[in-house]
Order: structure tokens, then C-alpha cells, then sequence
């Protein structure tokens, strides 16, 4: 298992959808900002996918080997939303995706949200203002 969290996603291009998605907390996806990738679908639901002539295309390096990702900087709002809690709302750079099937959030967005990792195989996370003791369970993975 992984640990994957309920991420609310909110477009600040076009008409400023917004939206739940299951993201999965990649501590190997490094970045120098908050950053998320989404797939193509994704973007298309959330009216990122009309911008992609504003994206720059970069490479990024990746298990399987590089790949060529659209960068729509600055494009969503991204914050957790769970029953008892809502952490504030980061800006972040959208990398869209034609081959990733899940929603991968970078380590630094990860730090941003004050997602705290507690037990990867099984999947369980907590968040920094958490009071003690406190532990989530990890989403199941779903890909739109």
C-alpha cells in the first residue's frame, strides 16, 4: 500500500472548477515548488486542459526513464479536506500527464500540506497540527 490522501483541486485558469481527487503522496517526486501532477482527464475536468498552449514543456526524470510533462505554473489552489479538518490552500504548478493515471502530489507540495507519514507499507499518515495520537488511513487509488 501507499498513502494517498482526498485533495481538493480548485483551477485559478478559465472557469475555475474545482474538484476531490485521490492523490498519491510520492516523496520521490522532488520539486523546487508545491507541485501536482494530474492526468490528462483531470486536467480536462478542471478546464486546465484549454491552457495547454500557455504550458511550457519540460523533462523530468523518472524510474522508467524521462519523460515530457505540459507545466501550467501557479494554475490550482490544492488544500486537504477531511471531516474534522482543512489545511489552508497552497498555489501550485499543475504538470499535466498523457501517461500517469493517478494524481502524484511533489514532496515539497506534501511538506506544504504538513502531510506526515507514519507507516508507508500499510498506508498510514497523519497531518502536523494532528493532536497526538492522531493517525489516518490511506485512500484506496483511483484513477479517473
Amino acid at each position: 500500500m501507499a498513502i494517498r490522501v482526498k485533495l481538493r483541486l480548485k483551477s485559478r485558469l478559465g472557469l475555475r472548477r474545482e474538484m476531490d481527487v485521490i492523490a498519491l503522496v510520492n516523496s520521490g517526486f522532488e520539486a523546487d515548488s508545491p507541485q501536482v501532477l494530474v492526468p490528462v482527464g483531470i486536467a480536462k475536468e478542471l478546464d486546465l486542459y484549454t491552457h495547454l498552449l500557455e504550458a511550457r514543456i519540460e523533462s523530468y526524470g523518472t524510474v522508467a526513464g524521462p519523460v515530457r510533462l505540459y507545466v501550467l505554473p501557479s494554475s490550482v489552489e490544492a488544500w486537504i479536506e477531511e471531516s474534522d479538518v482543512r489545511t489552508p490552500r497552497i498555489v501550485c504548478d499543475v504538470l499535466i500527464s498523457d501517461l500517469e493515471r493517478e494524481v502524484l502530489i511533489s514532496d515539497y507540495l506534501a511538506g506544504e500540506l504538513g502531510i506526515i507519514a507514519e507507516d508507508f507499507r500499510i498506508g498510514l499518515w497523519r497531518l502536523k497540527n494532528d493532536p497526538k495520537g492522531k493517525v489516518r488511513k490511506s485512500y484506496k487509488p483511483s484513477t479517473r
